[in-house]
């Protein structure tokens, strides 16, 4: 479930600029979580830019590598950019190897999540509880 909720975080840093975002089927999807447009400009004068997004849960101790990463980057088409999100984070190798090639990846990591769950006021663990059951409930 954890890309449906890596969508909404997303969702959460840039509401008002997605105009489309689909969460991808678990199996076969093409190396993509989940896809969608982003929109920039204001209304009436806007352009849209696709991106796609990848979503790992790891535990905090077990990071991202290049093998993560290189993952997206290869599934990015022309003029789409991507977002990585992880629980965890982004070893250092990886993280530099998207600065230095200018790849047009946005990384969003256990603290960056942390960061956009606080400015929602969802600053605890039960608040935590609360907003994964309120958008996902457990069967």
């Amino acid at each position: 479930e954890f890309e449906k909720c890596a969508a909404k975080i997303f969702e959460m840093i840039s509401q008002y600029n997605i105009q489309d975002i689909d969460v991808t089927r678990p199996s076969v999807d093409g190396g993509r979580d989940a896809v969608g447009k982003f929109r920039i400009g204001i209304e009436g004068n806007h352009l849209y830019w696709d991106f796609a997004l990848e979503a790992k849960c790891y535990g905090f101790d077990n990071g991202c590598g290049v093998k993560e990463t290189s993952r997206l980057i290869s599934r990015l088409r022309h003029r789409q950019f991507g977002i990585f999100i992880t629980t965890s984070y982004v070893s250092r190798q990886a993280y530099q190897e998207i600065i230095d090639d200018k790849h047009p990846v946005l990384i969003l990591s256990g603290v960056d999540i942390i960061k956009v769950l606080k400015k929602q006021d969802i600053s605890d663990v039960e608040k935590v509880k609360t907003w994964l059951n309120s958008n996902w409930p457990k069967d």
